[in-house]
C-alpha cells in the first residue's frame, strides 16, 4: 500500500494514474452497454465477436508506430493526446447506427486506447526511473479502479436510460480532471539509451514475456466482452447482476495490483505471475461450475489472480537494458493485444456454435499455460 500511498499524496504521481483510471473508465462503461448494443442492432454473438475485433484491430494498428509517436512528441505530451482522442471517440460505439458504423467506432476507439496505453505506461517506467520509486503496479491498480466505477455504473443503467448520456457524462466528468492534472507529466521525456543490435540474448526474455501478455490480456479481455453474456445466458443471472461479474473482476484487480509493488519485492517478480496464474486456474474453474455465485467468485479470483501479471510484465520491457523503455513497453503491449485482438473473433465462434462454457474452458488452459511458462521465465528473467 506504500505506493497507493504515494499517488494518493502527490500530484506527480497521481497524475498518470488517472489516465490509468481513465483509460479503464471510458472501455468499461462501454463493456457494460455490449448487450445492450447486441440487442440494438440485431446481431449474434459471431457478429458481435468481429465488431469487438475491429476495436482490437485499432489497437494492434497503432503500436507498430506507438513507440515513434512517443518519442517524436515526448512521453508527457503523447500521454495527453492520447487523453484527448479517447475523450472524442469513447462516444461513437454507443451511437453507432448501423453494424458497419459500430465497426469503425471500435476501430479509432481501439487506436486511441492503444497509444494512450503505450505512452501511459512509457510514463510510469520514466518516472520510476528518475525518482526511484516504484508504482507501476498501483497505476494500473487505477486502471482496475476505472473498471471498478465502471462497473458501479452499471446500477445507472435503469435510471440514466440511454447508454450515450451515460456515456458523455463520463467523459465530461474524466476529461475535466485529466486537464486539471496534465501539468504534472506534460514536459516529461523518455531518457535516451544506449541501444544494441539484435541478439537471442535479448529477444528471448521479450519473447517469454509476450507470450504471458498474449495470453493474460487475451483473457481479460474475454472477461470484459463476455461476462455479461456468460451470467445472463449461462447462469441465468437476474438483470440486476449481469454486470456484477466485471465488476467482482475489477474490484479484486484493483485490490491485487495495490498490493503488488510490495507482494513482488518479497517474492520476486516469476514467483508472483506463477503464484496468480494459479489463482486464475481456481477463477476458471469456478466459473465452469456455472451456478450465478460461483460464478461471481470465479470472476473475482480471476481478477486477483491476473491483477499484478501485467504490470510485472511491462516494468520488466521497459527496463531491458539496450532498449528503448516505449519500445520495450510497445512489444509487451503488442503481443499482449495480439490476444486481445483473436480472442474476441475465436471466443465468439465457439460461443455461438457451442457454448460460452466452451470459451471458458479455452481460458482455463489458457491460465494452464502461463503457469507452465513460468518455468521457462524463471530461466530466462532475473529478479
Amino acid at each position: 500500500m506504500k505506493s497507493l500511498r504515494l499517488i494518493l499524496s502527490n500530484p506527480r504521481y497521481f497524475a498518470p494514474a488517472w489516465v490509468f483510471a481513465s483509460l479503464n473508465i471510458w472501455f468499461g462503461t462501454w463493456a457494460i452497454y455490449i448487450p445492450t448494443v447486441k440487442e440494438h442492432l440485431g446481431i449474434d454473438k459471431a457478429k458481435l465477436g468481429f465488431a469487438i475485433f475491429f476495436l482490437s484491430l485499432g489497437i494492434f494498428t497503432i503500436f507498430p508506430v506507438a513507440a515513434r509517436i512517443v518519442n517524436y512528441l515526448g512521453v508527457g505530451r503523447a500521454t495527453w493526446y492520447g487523453v484527448v482522442g479517447c475523450s472524442i471517440f469513447a462516444l461513437f460505439p454507443l451511437i453507432a447506427p448501423n453494424y458497419y458504423a459500430l465497426m469503425a467506432a471500435l476501430f479509432f476507439f481501439g487506436a486511441m486506447n492503444g497509444l494512450t496505453d503505450i505512452a501511459m505506461n512509457t510514463l510510469v517506467t520514466e518516472i520510476e526511473k528518475e525518482d526511484g520509486k516504484k508504482f507501476m503496479s498501483a497505476a494500473h491498480g487505477f486502471f482496475s479502479l476505472g473498471g471498478v466505477l465502471a462497473g458501479l455504473g452499471s446500477f445507472l443503467i435503469v435510471p440514466v436510460g440511454s447508454p450515450a448520456f451515460h456515456m458523455l457524462g463520463v467523459i465530461l466528468m474524466v476529461f475535466a480532471i485529466n486537464l486539471r492534472f496534465r501539468k504534472h507529466y506534460l514536459g516529461i521525456t523518455a531518457a535516451p539509451v544506449e541501444k544494441e543490435g539484435f541478439s537471442l540474448k535479448l529477444f528471448r526474455p521479450l519473447f517469454l514475456l509476450g507470450l504471458v501478455s498474449f495470453i493474460v490480456m487475451g483473457g481479460e479481455g474475454a472477461i470484459v466482452d463476455w461476462s455479461g453474456l456468460y451470467l445472463r445466458e449461462i447462469s441465468k443471472a437476474p438483470e440486476f447482476l449481469i454486470g456484477a461479474g466485471f465488476l467482482a473482476f475489477s474490484s479484486t484487480m484493483t485490490l491485487g495490483r495495490f498490493l503488488g509493488d510490495g507482494i513482488s519485492a518479497r517474492i520476486g517478480s516469476v514467483r508472483i505471475v506463477a503464484m496468480g496464474s494459479l489463482i486464475a486456474i481456481a477463477g476458471y474453474l469456478s466459473v465452469l461450475s456455472t451456478e450465478t455465485h460461483m460464478a461471481l467468485l470465479g470472476f473475482a479470483l480471476i481478477g486477483l489472480g491476473f491483477s499484478v501479471i501485467i504490470p510485472e510484465l511491462f516494468r520488466i520491457g521497459g527496463n531491458i537494458q539496450g532498449v528503448d523503455s516505449s519500445q520495450g513497453v510497445a512489444f509487451i503491449a503488442g503481443t499482449g493485444y495480439s490476444g486481445f485482438l483473436l480472442a474476441p473473433p475465436v471466443l465468439g465462434y465457439l460461443g455461438e456454435h457451442f457454448r460460452l462454457t466452451t470459451t471458458f474452458g479455452v481460458l482455463l488452459a489458457c491460465a494452464v499455460l502461463v503457469f507452465l511458462a513460468t518455468f521457462l521465465l524463471g530461466r530466462n528473467t532475473s529478479d
